[in-house]
């Protein structure tokens, strides 16, 4: 993708819209938009981010999505609404890296979360990132895994971070983590 370091930095602080289906089986929560996926409106943009190969590797969607500087081509969208997959954030604002986020802004985003769960009524929510899910949710001795209680109704996952920065997972070990709560929320068998 062809930003500068400064077109990056403009979108610092904004924003995208949730992808999410009508009825969502799967929903996948990350920390908070990145500034490529801020520049792009597209949920993990940033191109060493693993998580539509990991994706891809777990059987969850079929082939990897396009994305350019304009974004994902609507066909790309449609195959994981198609799949029932729903992707948002704990947080709204875009950062750079997640650690710029504070322990408030985690559980604001967790309660607002919680809320929209309650609307879109889906099967599963995974969120992306452990010590995220620790902060925002007020579960300090939470490890990853189905979580004991649900979140508005909806089981509960928490499964690693697909970032680059997350440097110990591997796109195999993210995929078998993904397909756990894929195959509760009947996304792939």
């Amino acid at each position: 993708m062809g930003f500068t370091r400064a077109e990056l930095e403009s979108f610092r602080g904004r924003s995208i819209p949730d992808l999410m289906p009508e009825q969502p089986r799967l929903v996948l929560v990350g920390i908070n938009p990145g500034l490529y996926t801020a520049a792009t409106g597209v949920p993990f943009a940033h191109p060493g981010n693993r998580f539509y190969p990991a994706l891809v590797a777990a059987g969850i969607i079929p082939r990897m999505p396009r994305i350019d500087d304009d974004g994902m081509p609507d066909a790309d969208k449609r195959m994981l609404l198609d799949a029932g997959i729903g992707v948002s954030c704990i947080v709204r604002r875009a950062t750079v890296r997640a650690d710029e986020l504070d322990r408030d802004e985690l559980r604001e985003g967790a309660e607002r979360l919680a809320r929209d769960v309650a609307g879109w009524r889906p099967r599963v929510v995974a969120v992306l990132g452990l010590t995220a899910y620790r902060q925002g949710f007020g579960r300090p001795r939470a490890v990853a895994g189905r979580q004991p209680e649900d979140l508005a109704g909806a089981e509960l996952w928490v499964v690693p971070n697909p970032s680059g920065l997350n440097a110990h997972v591997t796109v195999a070990t993210l995929a078998e983590a993904y397909a756990a709560p894929a195959r509760a929320a009947g996304v792939i068998p």
